[in-house]
């Protein structure tokens, strides 16, 4: 029976736990220790479910279960503390700090959203998925989740309009 049901899951999570983490990273508002414990808990989800779903969709059965998972963690209101044993070194001149930093003001913004718009704009322009594949993985109707994702882009544009606005 476990041979059985692990025939293609390990490749399987091997390939995509990459892709997964981003995507659960982003659907987390950039916490990666929450977006790696979501991609676990999918993964789990997943091997239980692979005999069902290894031939026909095991992707989007995933991926709805980290936007699922995303907004269940989402409701929790305090994820403790994260101590660390040292500050973090300052960027040496001359790396990659701008597209760092560009990348972190993008996550604290999807981080403001309300995770189902946060889903909705991950899953449609991140992942490009179409409307009617991000409505599954949101369990709604596709004007539901074409609703979500437009007032979720537009929230991003008002945050970070404001964001860079000159002052004086």
């Amino acid at each position: 029976m476990e041979q059985v049901r692990a025939d293609g899951f390990d490749e399987f999570a091997a390939a995509r736990w990459s892709a997964l983490l981003h995507v659960a990273r982003l659907l987390t508002g950039g916490d990666r220790q929450r977006a790696e414990d979501l991609v676990q808990e999918a993964l789990v989800k997943l091997w239980f479910a692979w005999p069902k779903v290894a031939e026909q969709a095991p992707e989007a059965y995933v991926r709805t279960v980290l936007v699922r998972l995303a907004a269940r963690s989402a409701r929790r209101r305090w994820w403790g503390e994260r101590p660390v044993d040292q500050l973090p070194d300052r960027a040496d001149p001359g790396d990659m700090s701008s597209a760092v930093a560009e990348r972190s003001r993008l996550e604290a913004a999807l981080a403001l959203l309300s995770p189902k718009q946060r889903a909705a704009v991950v899953l449609r322009y991140y992942e490009d998925l179409p409307e009617s594949q991000v409505a599954q993985a949101l369990g709604c109707p596709v004007g539901t989740a074409r609703s979500h994702a437009s007032r979720g882009v537009a929230r991003l544009r008002q945050i970070l309009s404001d964001a860079v606005r000159p002052v004086g």
